[in-house]
């Protein structure tokens, strides 16, 4: 399988830039590979521990974004109004600002990134008002990667042919705005023993990965979410791990597993998920009325997909969130971008009670790709 793959990558494929491209994969990558066990990052939040991957992923920067916010009173985690959409829009900047400077599979100061003290210095930077700038923290003995900040950008091979680009052209993914051309899965299961796996399997996608003819299927196409600018923690570096968007949660209380959730949706993942956890934790809601729940995100961040662009001040909201949220988000300097009333958000969750035993299950109605079910 190595050889065919290999030998099928070194013939230029066409690139989401327009042009063509060469893989980087050898088979010293196939043979040196093997899949493994490895500890998940992890947070204490309002008597719930709440696990994400390493930062080879982006999980860390739901962590940081709750432990910024654990320091607010709940008037101030409720997204359901003005005053907790603005608080929570802006802790994900900061903490997302934090994963473009420091994460990577490689070496990352993780425990002083999720340290109270972090966050605490991080939390003062939240005002009255939203922040346009880009502002990683400092974390001595590091340099924070500061990546180029495009807010727009289209290759003169797309310009020539009257082509617009797409965010993560190659990859399942969706626009900040809710539009989808496919999308990232992800499942949640758990059984009567309270045995949960929360899994974002996204690999190979055949709307944009060339099939090998001797195998019959498409190899991954996540490298692509590396770095090509020297510096970066996830610049592209021989036998290393892209820094992707897939995060899958698990929420555990008292040692006991009780929720497993995730999403589909690039870099809105951890932050539609960033809701359900306040909703259900703080706020006392259901599984099924947390999903269902208006939803919003920022996109004053670099995307994690080709090109790469932001909004400064971005933030995203479906219109059911109303009026007046909307409008006290603008009073604050927010740049507001309505996706209709059922767009953003696409969350599955299961949940066990370890008193009870009772099992609940919940899945998004937008779009109608996601379901719930138990036997």
């Amino acid at each position: 399988m190595a050889k065919a793959a290999v030998a099928f990558l070194a013939t230029p494929h066409r690139h989401s830039s327009g042009t063509d491209h060469a893989g980087v994969m050898t088979e010293a990558d196939f043979a040196g590979f093997s899949a493994g066990y490895e500890p998940a990052a992890t947070l204490e939040f309002r008597g719930h521990t709440i696990a994400k991957t390493g930062p080879w992923g982006q999980g860390p920067a739901l962590l940081q974004t709750l432990a910024i916010l654990d320091g607010f009173d709940d008037e101030y985690l409720d997204p359901s109004t003005e005053l907790g959409a603005h608080t929570i829009l802006e802790a994900q900047k900061l903490a997302i600002a934090d994963r473009e400077a420091y994460y990577g599979d490689a070496a990352v100061p993780l425990d002083y990134l999720l340290s109270r003290e972090y966050a605490a210095e991080r939390r003062q930077l939240i005002g009255e008002k939203a922040s346009h700038a880009f502002r990683p923290g400092e974390v001595p003995g590091h340099t924070p990667f500061l990546p180029p900040l495009r807010t727009e950008y289209l290759p003169p091979s797309l310009a020539a042919r009257g082509e617009d680009a797409f965010a993560g052209v190659g990859e399942p993914t969706v626009q900040p705005t809710g539009e989808t051309r496919g999308d990232t899965c992800h499942i949640d299961v758990v059984d009567r023993w309270g045995n949960m796996v929360s899994a974002t399997p996204s690999g190979g996608w055949l709307q944009s990965s060339p099939a090998i003819p001797e195998l019959g299927f498409c190899l991954g196409s996540r490298l692509q979410m590396t770095w090509l600018e020297d510096g970066a923690p996830s610049t592209l570096t021989p036998g290393k791990r892209p820094r992707t968007t897939l995060t899958p949660t698990l929420v555990l209380r008292d040692g006991r597993a009780v929720a497993a959730l995730g999403s589909p949706g690039g870099d809105q993942q951890d932050q539609w998920q960033l809701l359900y956890l306040l909703r259900t934790i703080v706020g006392g809601y259901e599984p099924q009325q947390a999903i269902d729940a208006p939803a919003f995100h920022t996109t004053s961040i670099p995307g994690s997909f080709w090109p790469r662009t932001w909004t400064p001040g971005g933030a995203v909201v479906e219109d059911r969130i109303g009026e007046d949220v909307i409008a006290g988000l603008e009073a604050r300097g927010h740049v507001v971008s309505r996706a209709g009333d059922w767009s953003l958000g696409r969350l599955s969750a299961v949940v066990r009670c370890p008193e009870t035993g009772v099992l609940k299950a919940a899945a998004n109605p937008r779009g109608g790709q996601g379901y719930a079910a138990g036997r």
